[in-house]
């Protein structure tokens, strides 16, 4: 009976140990955007807070993300339309499989579907590419930035304390956050002139779409 009873035991143990009642999930995912008050030249009716990336290092490295996601998705989806593409293209005339295939013909048609899947492939990767750029430009280019107050990044405070002697009518308004300091976000074509990150990324993509 003793025995029993500790097996019992045991079993009441391994049933109940934290290994086996307690549910581990995953680490959540972090939030790509975070919420900031509106800015007094957003939509009121739209409520108190807009969605913002929190730099523009965050939206680049998102916008890059974006178009390496979608190419991989295409580039699979191509895989398979080439691989059907280059298996009809290739497959044998139909008085060929009434005389009975030779091993020179299945040798020639490995040959003419490796020949077509390449070339269908490499067509396909490049309008992947522009696709992707395509998808990610304009949801990205509309997408808002953090900013700081009064200015957007320390090369831009540097000019205007160079440009203080200045008349006002000569200096960028990009550098300065619409001569309004309650501004917390800009969209990343606002931000296109004064911000090295969003340049590069929406320069290259602006121009890519335009060829």
């Amino acid at each position: 009976m003793a025995n029993d009873a500790t097996e019992d035991s045991t079993k009441f143990e391994d049933e109940y140990s934290p290994s086996s009642t307690v549910i581990k999930f995953d680490r959540p995912i972090p939030l790509l955007r975070g919420p900031l008050p509106a800015s007094p030249s957003d939509d009121p009716s739209a409520g108190p807070y807009v969605l913002a990336f929190k730099d523009s290092h965050a939206w680049a490295s998102s916008f890059i993300a974006c178009e390496r996601k979608i190419v991989q998705q295409c580039e699979q989806g191509a895989r398979i339309g080439c691989a059907i593409n280059a298996s009809s293209k290739c497959k044998p005339p139909w008085w060929k499989v009434l005389s009975g295939v030779k091993l020179e013909d299945l040798k020639e048609r490995e040959a003419c579907e490796v020949r077509e899947m390449e070339e269908c492939f490499a067509v396909a990767k490049e309008k992947c590419v522009g696709f992707a750029k395509e998808k990610c430009l304009v949801p990205f280019r509309d997408a808002r930035i953090k900013v700081g107050k009064g200015v957007f990044n320390l090369k831009e405070a540097v000019k205007l304390i160079s440009w203080g002697s200045r008349p006002m009518n000569g200096m960028n308004s990009n550098c300065l956050i619409g001569g309004e300091f309650g501004v917390t976000n800009r969209r990343a074509s606002e931000l296109l002139g004064s911000d090295d990150c969003v340049r590069r990324i929406l320069d290259e993509r602006q121009r890519g779409t335009e060829n």
